[in-house]
């Protein structure tokens, strides 16, 4: 019998971040302890609303939402995505104008990692802002985290913010490579894995047709809007690639992917801002940091169709 694990979510829903949340909310392996927001695919304040919003069509508006960063620590001008994601995040999906929801003050993090000392998981999907602050903030309680899982980089394979970087280290280099120094116990989801972690119009549908998925009428939607801007980017492409959802499985099915064992830097300078990078040197030392390599796919297929067509 598998014991749940408690995981603390760090994201920016964002239609990505969104299905990680479904997924995260329908796992019964799964404890969603938390979701902090940030800047990143939209404003803070939208993510906020957005996950308020996905925490509530499970029933579970017990779970702290968590206004996070709302700007990078270099105080640059954010950009946003709207071509990928929607204004709003969720692609053609709106929160409710009229939603009531409540969010939590920042030191709640705090409070739920002393709640579940050495078995809470940290789980980042966006930007890694907030994230930084918190090892600045609260660096005693940090120490009692179990693990972290980090959607970030490219290593080796191209970008997709620049022809060098991964959105979430271009949008905050400085703040990924302090999150990289200081978390123990990590592991890093690159693109090498997650852009092929991607879902198909069939499987889409079949989610759809659930009737014990409470985000079965959201998914097409979603999936099409976002599938439109992969055909455009990737003539060819046969879904679409759900990055943050790999990272959040991973918790739970760490054998859907094939590590390799490095500590990973991220470069800050304007040329190559958040390029990713591992020294393979042979006579350079191996690190503790896992990064994901290679993705198996019909594994990854099966498990989240586990999750989110319960009936299957």
């Amino acid at each position: 019998m598998w014991m749940t694990k408690k995981v603390l979510l760090f994201c920016d829903p964002g239609i990505d971040d969104s299905l990680a949340i479904m997924y995260a909310m329908l796992d019964p392996a799964l404890d969603l302890v938390g979701i902090v927001t940030g800047y990143g695919n939209i404003t803070r304040e939208q993510a906020t609303a957005n996950a308020a919003y996905l925490v509530q069509l499970a029933g579970r508006g017990d779970i702290p939402i968590i206004p996070g960063a709302s700007s990078p620590v270099q105080q640059e001008d954010v950009i946003f995505y709207p071509e990928i994601h929607g204004k709003e995040g969720i692609g053609p999906i709106r929160p409710p104008a009229d939603m009531e929801y409540h969010i939590y003050p920042f030191d709640t993090i705090r409070t739920i990692i002393e709640r579940y000392k050495n078995e809470l998981i940290i789980v980042s999907t966006g930007r890694s802002t907030t994230l930084a602050n918190v090892f600045i903030l609260f660096p005693d309680q940090m120490e009692f985290v179990q693990s972290f899982y980090v959607m970030g980089g490219a290593f080796f394979v191209p970008g997709n913010v620049t022809a060098l970087a991964e959105a979430n280290f271009f949008g905050d280099p400085t703040s990924s490579n302090y999150v990289l120094t200081f978390a123990q116990n990590l592991t890093i989801t690159p693109l090498n894995v997650t852009r092929h972690a991607v879902i198909t119009p069939g499987l889409v549908d079949e989610i759809a047709q659930s009737k014990k998925n409470v985000y079965s009428f959201m998914i097409a939607p979603i999936f099409k809007y976002y599938y439109r801007f992969y055909k455009e980017k990737t003539p060819g492409i046969k879904g679409a690639p759900i990055h943050d959802l790999l990272t959040v499985m991973l918790v739970k099915n760490p054998d859907l992917v094939d590590y390799i064992n490095y500590d990973a830097n991220v470069a800050e300078g304007i040329e190559t801002k958040g390029l990713s990078y591992i020294d393979v040197r042979p006579s350079s030392p191996k690190g503790q940091t896992r990064i994901a390599i290679d993705l198996h796919y019909e594994k990854f297929i099966m498990r989240f169709k586990e999750v989110m067509v319960p009936e299957y």
